[in-house]
C-alpha cells in the first residue's frame, strides 16, 4: 500500500527526495515517519511552518531534513547527526546543545543560538540574536551577518565565524575557543583579545567557510581569543613537533 503522508520522486542530482505532510501527522507520528524514510541519499522535505515551538528537540537520525518556513523557540535543540536546513527564520535556543550533524538557517535567529554546542555545525545565513554560542563546548557556528551582544560568552571550546558586525561583550570570559569576525566589534568582553591571524588559521579558516558554503577572503577577517590562550602560544615550543606557523 501506498504511505500517504509521503511523495518520492528522484531528481536530477540523484538524491531521492521525500516531501511529508507535519498536518497530517502528530509528533510521535512523524518522528516515525522520518525514521522509516531516512537515510544519507534521501532528502526529506516538510513544509507548511510558521513558528512552531519546539520542533523536533532531541532528534537523532542519520539522514537529510529541508524545512520550509519558519520556526519558533528551541528547534532542534539537542540535535544529533541529522543534517538540517531549514528556508526561514528560527526563535531562541535554535540548536542549543547540539551534538553532531549540521543546521543552516536560511534566514536569521533569535537569543542563543546554538548555547552549549558540543559538536556539528550551525551557519546562520541572517542575523543572530544575544548570546549566540554561549557556553559552547564544541563544533563551529557561522553569523553571515550581524551578531548581537555576549556572542561566545563563556565559551569553552570551538569556533564562531561572524561576516558582519558584533555588539558588546564578544567572547566575554571565553577560555579556550575562537572568533573570526570580519566586521567590526563594538566592544570585546573581558579577558579576550585580538590575535594575529597566523598562517594556519588562515587555512583553517578557508576550509570553515567552505564547508559553511559561504563565501569571503580569509584575509579580511580577524581573530579573537583569551588571553590564556594568548600566553599558551607565546609559551609554546617551537619545532618539528608544535611548528609556530608564522
Amino acid at each position: 500500500m501506498d504511505d500517504p503522508t509521503a511523495n518520492s520522486h528522484q531528481p536530477e542530482s540523484a538524491k531521492q527526495v521525500v516531501a511529508l505532510s507535519p498536518s497530517a501527522l502528530g509528533d510521535v507520528s512523524l518522528v516515525a515517519a522520518l525514521r522509516q524514510h531516512a537515510n544519507t541519499d534521501t532528502t526529506i522535505q516538510l513544509a507548511g511552518f510558521d513558528g512552531q515551538q519546539h520542533f523536533l528537540m532531541g532528534l537523532d537520525l542519520e539522514g537529510n531534513l529541508q524545512v520550509d518556513g519558519s520556526l519558533g523557540d528551541y528547534a532542534f535543540a539537542f540535535n544529533r547527526r541529522t543534517n538540517v536546513v531549514v528556508k526561514g527564520d528560527v526563535g531562541d535556543g535554535c540548536g542549543e546543545g547540539m551534538i553532531s550533524g549540521s543546521l543552516r538557517v536560511r534566514g536569521s535567529a533569535g537569543v542563543g543560538v546554538g548555547t552549549a554546542l558540543s559538536g556539528g555545525t550551525m551557519a546562520i545565513y541572517g542575523n543572530a540574536g544575544p548570546d549566540c554560542g554561549a557556553a559552547m563546548r564544541g563544533g563551529e557556528i557561522f553569523i553571515r551577518g550581524n551578531a548581537g551582544p555576549q556572542a561566545a560568552a563563556r565559551a569553552l571550546w570551538g569556533t564562531i565565524v561572524i561576516g558582519g558586525d558584533a555588539d558588546g561583550g564578544l567572547g566575554d570570559s571565553m577560555r579556550g575557543a575562537t572568533i573570526f569576525i570580519r566586521g567590526k566589534a563594538n566592544m570585546l568582553g573581558r579577558g579576550v583579545r585580538e590575535a594575529p591571524l597566523r598562517e594556519r588559521e588562515k587555512l583553517r579558516l578557508g576550509l570553515l567557510l567552505i564547508n559553511a558554503g559561504i563565501r569571503g577572503d580569509v584575509k579580511d577577517f580577524r581573530r579573537i581569543v583569551s588571553e590564556v590562550t594568548l600566553r599558551e602560544e607565546a609559551n609554546r615550543p617551537r619545532g618539528e613537533i608544535n611548528p609556530s606557523w608564522r
